[in-house]
């Protein structure tokens, strides 16, 4: 992977790793971002990674540009590798499929949709050839999903599908943006699914929505104290399909304080990943599972 530089107005450098999305590219961001952090060079004010790329926000009267832009090439050079473990957790989330809120929302806007005589969730069994809803939800929840980058607005996360690419499902976007989108759908676009932080506009597929609070500014929720937003770059996520008796129970806890989301903490080994994908996931979820 070759990096590409360019500047982004006066006050950002701008890092593309690669032009598709990989878990190689993903891990070479996430080891210059560390890089460039631990250096601590002075200046720089912001750190971003991303799924394939990072950005890099600084002072230009503390640190002239082309003399940052020397210092990044330079780690580069000494970071060509990058890094192949990554000390993180897996995180149970789940999802009621199908809920009746998304559901009002999706026939709201179906003339916004490449075929509006069916929902978003038959679109994509059908288009990516599953023979059954239930089928492409098997298939939605039953391998785990990394979160490359987490923002657009905020707490929001993109997650990757951690199978090869001849089983990764992609759906595209709506034709035209929607108006609306509920608080904690579960999307998705492209690649990548997501789970929307905040109510608002949105233009990715809805497949259900989570009763796990992932974003709050006041931080009231109870696994939220210590920070606002629940996702970070390198999670590992598996949903869990959930009814409406058990979307209800989970959404009565997390407003009464009382909900703990599955966490568990694991080593990911990219190298170990690429050789068996099926068995580095299936070490995974029996982590997550073990009591």
């Amino acid at each position: 992977m070759t990096s590409r530089y360019t500047f982004g107005g006066d006050e950002h450098i701008l890092v593309e790793i690669d032009e598709e999305m990989s878990l190689e590219a993903f891990f070479k961001s996430l080891s210059m971002t560390n890089a460039v952090r631990d250096a601590a060079i002075k200046g720089v004010t912001e750190i971003c990674p991303a799924n394939a790329s990072y950005q890099i926000k600084f002072d230009p009267d503390i640190i002239h540009p082309d003399d940052l832009m020397s210092e990044l090439k330079s780690m580069d050079k000494s970071d060509s590798q990058g890094e192949s473990k990554l000390n993180t957790r897996i995180i149970e989330v789940p999802v009621y499929y199908q809920d009746p809120w998304t559901h009002e929302t999706v026939m709201r806007f179906r003339e916004r949709h490449q075929d509006p005589d069916s929902t978003d969730i038959e679109y994509a069994a059908k288009i990516n050839g599953y023979e059954s809803v239930d089928d492409f939800i098997k298939a939605h929840s039953g391998s785990p999903w990394f979160v490359g980058m987490v923002g657009f607005v905020a707490g929001l996360p993109f997650l990757y599908q951690m199978v090869d690419r001849d089983r990764q499902i992609q759906v595209p976007k709506y034709l035209t943006p929607r108006t609306d989108t509920p608080k904690q759908t579960i999307g998705f676009g492209g690649s990548f699914s997501s789970i929307y932080s905040v109510r608002g506009a949105g233009g990715y597929q809805m497949f259900g929505i989570t009763p796990m609070t992932i974003y709050d500014s006041s931080q009231q929720t109870s696994y939220l104290k210590d920070f606002m937003v629940f996702f970070k770059p390198g999670d590992i996520v598996k949903w869990k399909p959930i009814n409406r008796e058990e979307y209800d129970q989970i959404l009565a806890k997390v407003e009464a304080g009382t909900y703990q989301p599955k966490i568990r903490e694991v080593t990911f080994d990219l190298e170990a990943f690429n050789q068996d994908i099926d068995a580095t996931n299936a070490k995974l979820l029996e982590t997550l599972n073990a009591s």
